[in-house]
């Protein structure tokens, strides 16, 4: 980190300089546009500079797929997805029982889970909205009361997805057998996409068994995380996706400051470096999977 500059006492404020450009074009494949600082115009352009050229803007609960889906009818460049973050079924129905929202909702029962559901599900019919996510499951957060909520609104964006024919991006953070366990009951949709994959080799063979797509965000360049290096190697190349989920998991060597998609190019030759291949060809691989897996022309 800077020891100069910014709000932070070492810099952790300070955007990172932008790095060399990719040699071909890529897609940030899970981005939070809305929860950054620059405005979208910016955050393009400092994108298609390093040939991040497509941007997927993700949904968390109503307001934010609602904003995805409108930026998106104003920029060619970015595709939205929609849905409820697994921590937002508990939030609805229980209230912010955790309190790390600093929303102070009151509870609103199974009735305001099934109103922003019907909500998504409209929005998910949308012909430009390439998504339903990111849903799944997140058990570090929420606690054992919130987990019968998570189950069924994850089961009910499953059933979403596949009505409306689009990709379901899975956030899975300390739920992975539950997470599977639901897919295979439910009967997941053609495509399916593991946002921050975050699950050891193990796992990524069970995910290429299946056809399910990893995507692979800057933890995979921090220094302590080698069995998801692992994960990354024996990942199919057809079923691998990068992303930043930016403002968050800023890759080394800027980890702890702002993230946005034009940092993706470190993601990028890291991964490429630890799989053994060329960064072009890494980029080719990258591109070609998310315009399959997203539905993009």
């Amino acid at each position: 980190m800077s020891a100069n500059g910014g709000k932070g006492a070492q810099g952790q404020d300070v955007p990172p300089p932008a790095p060399e450009a990719l040699p071909l074009p890529v897609a940030d494949s899970h981005t939070h546009l809305d929860m950054q600082e620059r405005s979208v115009e910016e955050s393009l352009r400092m994108s298609v500079s390093v040939n991040v050229t497509t941007l997927i803007q993700v949904g968390c609960d109503v307001p934010s797929s609602e904003w995805a889906v409108q930026t998106a009818q104003q920029h060619p460049e970015i595709h939205p997805t929609v849905a409820l973050h697994p921590n937002e079924g508990p939030r609805l129905v229980l209230g912010d029982v955790d309190g790390w929202s600093r929303q102070h909702r009151a509870p609103g029962g199974s009735a305001a889970l099934e109103a922003a559901l019907a909500r998504i599900d409209e929005l998910a019919a949308l012909p430009h909205v390439v998504g339903v996510g990111e849903t799944g499951l997140d058990y570090f957060r929420t606690g054992p009361e919130g987990v019968a909520a998570q189950q069924e609104s994850f089961r009910r964006h499953i059933e979403i997805a596949k009505r409306h024919g689009k990709a379901l991006v899975i956030h899975d953070r300390d739920a992975h057998e539950d997470v599977l366990r639901i897919l295979e009951e439910e009967g997941a949709p053609e495509r399916v996409v593991f946002h921050c994959y975050s699950g050891d080799a193990a796992m990524a063979k069970i995910c290429a068994e299946r056809g399910y797509v990893m995507s692979f965000a800057g933890p995979v360049t921090f220094k302590a995380n080698e069995a998801l290096r692992e994960a990354l190697r024996v990942a199919p190349p057809d079923l691998i996706l990068v992303e930043t989920d930016a403002p968050f998991l800023t890759p080394v060597p800027y980890r702890g400051r702002p993230n946005a998609p034009y940092l993706i190019p470190h993601t990028v030759r890291s991964m490429a470096e630890t799989r053994g291949m060329d960064v072009a060809e890494l980029c080719a691989a990258i591109d070609a999977n998310t315009r399959r897996v997203f539905g993009l022309r």
